[in-house]
Order: structure tokens, then sequence, then C-alpha cells
């Protein structure tokens, strides 16, 4: 009998390579397969509930619906993936969305010059987040909750209250479609396939897991540590401030406490996606996973009427549960 086609002996090297390798794959990628799951007891369990759950057209909403926390949360990822964290994304947030609207109604400026300063600031609060973090050498927690606390500071000097009205047509970009699809939604998601990619497949993507897993190795192996972290925190201010521009279209003004609990938000689907708090393991698709997987939630708990303040019970309570799981996936691996 041809050799090739014996099954392999459960007790051979070749098995237990493929044991190991299987082991590592759900360990690895557990947490998206559980995330997904979760998605389709969701949906099912929610149509049980209410018959208007499950429809084509609500599931459109949620994904609408998702645009805003799934912004924040992409670059929430990347500082996570290198060991990081930032705390400031909820007051930038609150100081683009007023920024936004504020500056919009005022005739000097205009909505065009509005966007950009917004965005040149979110740079620019990103830039010295990193630098921070890479000259004061303490951990990017304290660094970024201080900067959190001078932005809300700022924005409250600023305005007390909703600040203007942004111009007709702006809201489009929170609720224009393409036929059914929301447009802006739908970008979103083709940026996180571009940015899932480039984490994969291209030098800085890799350095990021590099820096993540293990910061005194990467720097043996001439891995540009501060350039990383610059480009990390920068990317996760840009996203804040997006997602504070976006906020600002969905309900027509920002306000100073607009993104007050999208600090907390912004940290649940990234653990509860996989990744590791301790960095160099997880992606951004997990991460993905878990916002539609809160945002099914969210809405299901409005469905059946249950109080809103329950959401942030339950992503509270999420978070430690991620965060058990992924500490025993980390053993596993180790």
């Amino acid at each position: 009998m041809n050799t090739l086609m014996k099954p392999l002996n459960k007790s051979t090297p070749a098995f237990d390579d493929r044991r190991l390798v299987l082991r590592r794959h759900i360990a690895h990628h557990g947490a998206v397969y559980a995330v997904l799951g979760l998605i389709i007891v969701l949906i099912v369990g929610g149509a049980w509930a209410s018959d208007r759950f499950a429809t084509f057209n609500n599931m459109l909403n949620v994904h609408q619906q998702a645009t805003g926390l799934a912004l924040v949360a992409l670059g929430q990822t990347l500082t996570i993936l290198t060991g990081g964290i930032d705390l400031s994304v909820g007051s930038l947030i609150s100081v683009a969305a007023t920024l936004t609207s504020g500056l919009s109604d005022n005739p000097s400026v205009g909505w065009t010059m509005a966007l950009l300063i917004v965005i040149a600031l979110s740079l620019a609060v990103g830039l010295i987040n990193g630098g921070l973090v890479l000259w004061l050498r303490v951990h990017p927690l304290i660094v970024t909750l201080g900067m959190g606390a001078v932005l809300q500071g700022a924005i409250l000097y600023y305005s007390l209250g909703p600040a203007g009205n942004v111009p007709d047509g702006f809201d489009a970009l929170a609720y224009g479609r393409y036929g059914v699809v929301p447009i802006t939604a739908t970008i979103v998601f083709v940026l996180y396939l571009a940015v899932s990619f480039a984490m994969r497949h291209t030098r800085l993507g890799r350095y990021v897991y590099m820096v993540g897993d293990d910061e005194y190795a990467a720097s043996l192996n001439g891995i540009p540590r501060a350039r990383v972290v610059l480009c990390v925190y920068a990317f996760s201010s840009l996203c804040a401030g997006l997602t504070g521009i976006y906020l600002a279209a969905q309900f027509g003004s920002g306000q100073p406490y607009l993104g007050a609990n999208y600090t907390l938000a912004s940290i649940t689907p990234v653990v509860v996606g996989g990744t590791v708090l301790t960095g160099g393991r997880g992606g951004v698709m997990g991460t993905l996973a878990a916002v539609y997987l809160l945002s099914l939630l969210n809405n299901l708990i409005n469905f059946i009427g249950i109080p809103s303040h329950y959401q942030l019970i339950v992503q509270g309570a999420a978070i430690i549960l991620a965060v058990c799981l992924n500490t025993q996936r980390k053993r596993v691996t180790s």
C-alpha cells in the first residue's frame, strides 16, 4: 500500500505538528470565531424577541450606527497592538465635534476650513501623545489620560454647551446612502480591510506587531520604534477626529461631552475582538466584528425596551470577560 495513502498515526511527529498548528490557530483567532458565533446567536435571538430586529432595513441601520465606534476603535486597535493605549480619544472626539459645528457656523471660516483645522489639530494631538510617550518614558495610559483632561478643559473653555450648527447638506456625511447602502459606513468597512492588509503585508504593519510583542527585541533588530509610536498615535487621534466630525454631521451640532463614553467604548471592541492589551497579538478585523456585535446588542437593548445605561454595564462586563479569555489564549500560545 502506498505510504501516502496511510492515515497519520496519532503518535507521529507530523500529527503532533498539525495539532500544535491547530491549537495556535484557534488560540490566535478563537476570539474572532467566538464573536462571529455570538453575532449569529444574537441575530437569531433578536429575531425571536422582535419581528423587526432581523429585518434588512434594521441591519442596514446597525451598519450605519456602528460607524462612529468603528472609526475610533480602528485607531485604538493599533495603539494597543504596540502595547500602549489612548485614553484621550473621548475628549478629542468632543473637541472635533464641537469645533466642526462651531467653526462651520462662522462665516469667516466655513465648513471646509473647519474640517482642515480639526484634522490638523487631531494629528497634532496624536504626535504630541506619541512624543510624550517616547520622551517621558512613562506608560501611555498616564500621558493620554492627562492629554484627555487638557482637551476636555480646553473645549469647555471654548463652549459650555452645543456650539453652532453644521451647514445644510453636511448631514449627508452621516446619513448619505448609495441606493440603500450607507456610504460612510461602507467606506469605514473598506478602510478596515485596507488597514488589515497593510498590517499583514507592509513593513510598518509588521513593525507595529514587533514593537508590541517585544520592544527590546525590536530595538535590537533595528526597528524604528520612535517612528512606529508616532505613526500609531497620530493615526489613533486622526480616527478620533474623524469620529467627531461624523458625530457632528449625525447630530447637527457638537457638544463638549459628546465623546465622553467613547473612551471606554473604543477599548471594548478591541479586547473583545481578540487584541491582547499587552500588545503584539490581535488584529483590526476582530475589532470590526466586535463593533458589529456590540452595535447589534445595543440595538436589541433598544428594541426590547431595556434602559440605555445597561449598555455601559454590558461594555464593562465584556472587557473583563475578554481580558480573562485573552489571558488564557496567551498561556496556550506560550
